[in-house]
């Protein structure tokens, strides 16, 4: 292969046929992907950004920002952006250009692996977790999370435990899962419960049973597709994204930069969730996918080398703008943040 010749991107679920009915084509980007890492404290956070924009008027847009500068003629990365010496008044002249046509999912890496645990130990799990369709756990999640960070434990033991759990899920065993890793858990478990968190985030950790760990655990280890990755916030990113620019009246079809959590059947499980919201129907499978197809907001998702596409390099500007300032205040930023987003309200 020729240094320059790059291969076709991967992935993605483009429509089965042509999408009639009132569409809206977003492009969208992530930014603070750290794999199954999550408790990386480099990345404490993942954005996932879209925008409502044409090719030509994305274009237009990176043309100017790149006026008068030094900026990649193929990509514009955030921080690069951030340090220039007028970041300040490019950052406000590119939200007002943005004002109305973009959106930002926020995720707090450990708040998303507390509605995790909470969403595969606690409730059955499906594709609605992490999504505003499961509201309902949030407060259990959020209980828990808010006494494991408020000092009442040890930073120790609150590491720890989160730690058990991406080791519990991360650790791949065909059929059988391993039972020193749920140990693990387990005791971690019962040492963040002696350090006095309260009421509501015990009984969060007091729900956690070996029988049912070790259930979730086989059907992770049998592949049971019902689940979704239990270390992947990408998809309901995704899922908040779709329901954001649907709004309930149209059909959002997602231009996206390839990603490896984006594989076609499980985009088209996400397509029938939202089809039918957090309880579908039992149906036959061919039937329910038919169906989801045809009735889901989530009209498809086609992969694009971002280098490519503008409105993609403009999703992933904004993304990596928001996970490196979302916390400092900016009234016109926090406009474009979802308020679904995975994250402590309070914070």
């Amino acid at each position: 292969m020729l240094k320059d010749q790059r291969l076709p991107p991967q992935g993605g679920l483009p429509p089965a046929e042509e999408v009639g009915g009132a569409v809206v084509e977003i492009a969208c980007d992530e930014s603070g992907f750290s794999g199954t890492n999550l408790l990386d404290t480099v990345t404490p956070l993942f954005t996932h950004a879209s925008v409502d924009l044409r090719v030509e008027e994305a274009d237009d847009l990176l043309r100017s920002l790149r006026s008068g500068s030094r900026w990649s003629l193929n990509e514009f990365k955030s921080g690069r952006f951030l340090r220039s010496a007028r970041s300040g008044e490019a950052l406000e002249w590119l939200l007002m250009k943005l004002s109305g046509r973009a959106h930002v999912h926020l995720v707090d890496k450990e708040y998303f692996l507390v509605t995790r645990i909470v969403d595969l130990f606690l409730v059955e799990p499906t594709y609605a977790a992490g999504t505003r369709l499961s509201q309902a756990n949030r407060p259990a999640a959020l209980a828990l999370y808010r006494a494991g960070r408020a000092g009442r434990t040890g930073v120790r033991e609150w590491s720890a435990f989160l730690t058990a759990f991406v080791n519990l899920v991360r650790t791949k065993r065909k059929h059988q899962p391993d039972r020193s890793a749920m140990e693990g858990f387990f005791q971690a478990r019962d040492s963040l419960a002696g350090a006095g968190l309260g009421a509501d985030a015990e009984a969060v950790l007091d729900g956690l049973t070996p029988a049912r760990v070790w259930e979730i655990l086989i059907r992770l280890a049998h592949e049971d597709r019902s689940i979704p990755p239990p270390l992947e916030p990408m998809l309901p990113a995704l899922a908040e994204t779709v329901l954001f620019w649907s709004g309930g009246r149209r059909r959002v079809l997602v231009i996206h930069d390839e990603q490896s959590a984006l594989t076609a059947g499980r985009l088209r499980r996400l397509q029938q969730m939202l089809a039918y919201g957090a309880d579908p129907p039992a149906a036959d499978a061919s039937e329910g996918e038919e169906l989801s197809a045809r009735d889901s907001p989530f009209a498809g998702l086609v992969t694009v080398d971002s280098r490519d596409d503008p409105r993609v390099q403009v999703a992933d500007l904004l993304a990596g703008i928001a996970r490196r300032t979302s916390d400092v205040g900016d009234d016109l930023l926090q406009s474009f943040l979802s308020p679904t987003s995975l994250r402590d309200p309070e914070r």
